[in-house]
Parts: C-alpha cells; structure tokens; sequence
C-alpha cells in the first residue's frame, strides 16, 4: 500500500463541494484536509503499490468539478 497526499487548488467559493465529492466519490481518498495558504485542500489517499499514481490523479482527481490545479506528494516512510 502506498500513500500519497494531493494538494488541491479549487475554483473560489468551491473548496468544500470539492472536498465532499473526493470523499464521496473517489474510493482512495482516505481524508480532506482544508489548509492554508496555495492550495485549498490536502487529500490523502491510499493506493495499491501496484496502483499507477499518475492515471489515478489524473482520471480520478483532477476530473472533479471546480478543481483549478493539484501538486502531488509521494510519501516514502511512516514514523509513528
């Protein structure tokens, strides 16, 4: 299993319809976070190992209504 966090730029006014529609629609996405500062939403997300991180954000995520743009961070090691 491997983690990823995407960080969300939405259309104004639209951060919170976003951040439902990942939880509602995408079945990878683990939480929403709303953040501050470039972006508007941290989404975490768990995938497959074998899982092709690319095809996921791109027909998955940032086929969402009102999402402007995204940054994408592959995690490597959880400490605990």
């Amino acid at each position: 299993m491997q983690t990823i966090f995407i960080m969300v730029k939405c259309e104004l006014g639209k951060a919170y319809e976003v951040a439902n529609r990942c939880v509602e629609q995408v079945e990878n996405v683990s939480e929403v976070y709303s953040v501050s500062g470039k972006y508007d939403l941290m989404v975490k997300c768990f995938l497959e190992d074998d899982q092709d991180i690319g095809h996921f954000v791109n027909e998955q995520i940032q086929t969402l209504p009102h999402i402007k743009d995204t940054f994408t961070m592959i995690t490597f090691k959880a400490f605990a």
